[in-house]
């Protein structure tokens, strides 16, 4: 069931389903017709779900059953139309929600806490750019297959991470994004299953999800990863996240960036309670996605593992040699790790100001309030130390 900003009220689309029936799937026959389908506005109050049509008529509603054969190659296409790099990674992921998720504007307008009108104004842009690009129906091939493939994974798990950890609105996590990119994952790694990382993705996803339900408490605040009941995390999602990557290590190669990420994962998902971790190894496994895809946030990451495996002064150390980052600095991520290194250490006073600096960063009410609520504590235990 899809939620909104705390409201129980299930959307059309989740209506439909509990009815025991699915969105119309629109079918597209050829080039021309996808051409006329975006000189269209379909955007129905349900979701509508497009794929191209082999045979009939060019443009046809069927049940998602009689539309079922073929449907990989034909949803490959969209896949790579949606996130065609003459688009902008917010037209990709408004179209790619439109398209292949079935989702109306207004649930995704909802999903990303922005105005309606914004998101139906990169559909209508994109669908004006696809057209003037003169994008074609088909599957790109050799070298370009690679690097669209990047583009589309990155969209993928984007929708996912903005379900996983909301950056913006009152919820800190919004599942229905989650389920939205793991269901377009999981059908990509059927239409390509010799590519290890659209597996490594999907993984690093099913582990991911698994504990949403642990992250979240009655009344919708967060549960950091050390605090969670691991009793709640699911089995299913475990399980399958680690088949997915076990697949992409079969593949052969080194392990790409996602599969990388799910490898993190995976050891946080086989530790039955937190002092099960195996700190030392997510250290290296993090030094090695820093040779892959190095990046300030990996890191940042890094730092905190390195912090858990080897003390908080030497996670502390590399935090301190990031401050100056550019990209960092207006991460509330980064004062929140300090923050929680030097609590650690006993520096109430310099956590205090950390955690202020980071509720202050953020967007998402959940989070803002989880770091008010530390930088109090720190205040509580300042005062405590000070009178002994």
């Amino acid at each position: 069931m899809r939620t909104t900003g705390g409201n129980t009220k299930p959307t059309d689309r989740a209506d439909v389903q509990a009815a025991g029936k699915e969105p119309p799937v629109l079918l597209l026959k050829d080039q021309k017709a996808w051409e006329r389908w975006l000189s269209r506005n379909h955007d129905k109050s349900t979701g509508v779900w497009l794929r191209l049509a082999k045979k009939g008529s060019d443009i046809q509603s069927l049940t998602h059953a009689e539309a079922h054969d073929d449907f990989g190659d034909d949803l490959l296409r969209l896949v790579f139309i949606s996130c065609h790099p003459v688009l902008s990674t917010e037209a990709q992921v408004a179209l790619t929600l439109r398209l292949l998720g079935g989702l109306t504007t207004g649930e995704i307008a909802r999903a990303f806490v922005v105005p309606e009108r914004t998101i139906a104004q990169r559909i209508v842009r994109a669908k004006r750019t696809l057209t003037e690009a003169h994008v074609p129906f088909e599957v790109p091939r050799g070298a370009e297959l690679a690097a669209r493939l990047s583009s589309v994974l990155e969209v993928i798990y984007l929708i996912f991470n903005e379900g996983y950890s909301a950056t913006s609105g009152d919820d800190w996590i919004r599942p229905a994004l989650c389920e939205d990119a793991l269901r377009l994952g999981r059908i990509l790694a059927e239409c390509v299953p010799k590519e290890p990382e659209v597996h490594g993705l999907v993984a690093l996803m099913e582990i991911q999800a698994s504990r949403s339900r642990a992250r979240v408490g009655p009344t919708g605040e967060p549960i950091l990863l050390l605090d969670q009941n691991r009793a709640q995390w699911d089995q299913l999602l475990i399980g399958r996240g680690l088949a997915a990557l076990e697949r992409a290590g079969q593949l052969g190669g080194a392990l790409g960036p996602y599969a990388m990420q799910a490898a993190i994962a995976a050891c946080h998902a086989r530790a039955l309670t937190p002092d099960d971790t195996d700190w030392p190894r997510i250290v290296a496994l993090y030094g090695t996605l820093a040779q892959l895809a190095p990046s300030p946030i990996v890191e940042l990451n890094r730092a905190a593992a390195v912090a858990m495996a080897f003390g908080p002064q030497a996670g502390l150390d590399m935090v301190d040699s990031l401050t100056s980052e550019p990209s960092l600095k207006t991460y509330h991520l980064l004062p929140s790790v300090r923050g929680d290194l030097l609590i650690k250490l006993g520096r109430f006073r310099e956590a205090r100001a950390e955690f202020e600096t980071a509720a202050a960063l953020t967007r998402n009410s959940r989070e803002r309030n989880l770091f008010r609520e530390r930088a109090q504590a720190c205040a509580a235990n300042l005062g405590l130390s000070e009178t002994r």
